[in-house]
């Protein structure tokens, strides 16, 4: 038995599986990718990696294991595809997924490909699991699949109290411990036993509470729509195979950046925190409907046409209009009076939240300082909104 030292979890017992998978090059290499990404630009200290999250998730799902009181190839299993969860991830995780699922038409939770033609799928066959099924868990599906992959996973629960731990930011801190204690299987289903509605709804206000103040902070957002922009570039521009480019570090995707004319820019800007700044900052109900969750293709063609008007280089304007907010938390599953029941079904409380992520919503237009009036005039003609950015 390996044990490891971790800053959430304290110590975490690995099995012989886990310690062999962990020595792949597969799950290592997540020792280089942040977990948090761009938000480090905003809280210095969340300079925490996909590796140690993928310990804690392992560590969480093995006591759920234990507490559900699987059977042993399901809970090894179940053990496994939280461990390898994240090695679908890109560099820099979400800020570059978009990117990759354009030119790859893959999500990083779709990891088949990874675990059958590795050695990581082959340290898994050698310990007598399938890859496949190991994939379909990380996916969400088979048995238990929602445990890894659904409306309150052992992945919610870790990221959450672990970003909170290394951001400072308390909102996050949920009872970890009473979900897992509260986990049963009714009816083949993952749900929580009577009596703790208040306790899905604590992950539920946490998730609400981190979006706002950490994972959707403006900061965070510019810099992540910079990085995506030079992550197409280098990658129409055919500087790098997307395949290799979807493999890389954070480090090494910044060096590719700075390596390239048409990016150098944008990489150095994203290493010395001289980011664009807001010209357009607009809430949900001043955006027309036509203008919120755009497309990639429909995106860009409005940055051309908003540096046209403002008679600027397109390539420095950035229009960030996110798809509509979700919470997949208020379809978690619990019982009450005998019967499984949806929390949004449960909780007047959900209709309150989903309406304050709604009030969250901002679409964003982004520019270097210099151009940010000019940019401010001709998005606000094109897009039809007036800007509030705070001064």
């Amino acid at each position: 038995m390996t044990t490891i030292k971790d800053s959430v979890h304290d110590y975490i017992e690995l099995g012989s599986t886990a310690a062999a998978l962990l020595d792949t090059p597969q799950l290592q290499r997540l020792r280089e990718v942040r977990q948090l990404s761009t938000v480090q630009l905003v809280y210095p200290s969340a300079n925490h990696t996909r590796f140690e999250h993928s310990l804690g998730v392992y560590h969480l799902a093995s006591r759920a294991a234990d507490r559900l009181d699987v059977d042993e190839p399901l809970a090894d299993r179940l053990r496994a595809a939280a461990l390898v969860h994240d090695v679908g991830h890109g560099p820099f995780g979400h800020q570059t997924e978009a990117a990759i699922e354009r030119h790859l038409g893959r999500h990083h939770d779709e990891i088949e490909w990874l675990l059958t033609d590795s050695e990581l799928g082959t340290a898994l066959e050698e310990r007598g699991l399938d890859p496949e099924a190991v994939a379909a868990t990380v996916d969400g599906r088979g048995p238990l699949g929602e445990l890894i992959s659904g409306s309150l996973d052992v992945d919610r629960m870790d990221y959450l109290v672990r970003d909170a731990h290394h951001t400072g930011v308390p909102y996050g801190t949920i009872d970890h411990a009473r979900l897992l204690y509260a986990l049963r299987i009714v009816d083949g289903e993952l749900a929580l036993e009577a009596g703790n509605v208040a306790t899905a709804e604590s992950a539920l206000i946490a998730r609400t509470l981190m979006n706002a103040t950490v994972y959707r902070h403006h900061v965070s957002r510019i810099a992540g729509a910079m990085l995506d922009r030079a992550s197409e570039r280098v990658l129409s521009d055919g500087v790098i195979d997307p395949g290799r480019f979807a493999r890389l570090t954070d480090a090494e995707l910044l060096a590719t950046l700075r390596e390239h004319d048409p990016t150098a820019d944008l990489a150095t800007r994203l290493r010395e925190r001289r980011l664009y700044k807001r010209a357009v900052w607009a809430r949900r109900g001043d955006v027309p409907d036509r203008f919120r969750g755009l497309e990639y293709d429909r995106t860009r063609a409005l940055e051309r046409e908003i540096a046209a008007t403002a008679g600027v280089d397109p390539a420095t304007v950035i229009v960030d209009s996110p798809s509509e907010p979700s919470s997949p938390e208020s379809r978690a599953r619990i019982v009450v009076d005998g019967e499984l029941q949806r929390l949004e079904e449960r909780s007047s409380l959900v209709a309150g939240l989903d309406a304050c992520t709604r009030e969250m919503w901002r679409l964003g237009v982004y520019t270097p300082q210099a151009d940010v009036d000019a940019v401010r005039d001709a998005a606000e003609t094109v897009l039809e909104v007036e800007s509030t950015v705070p001064a």
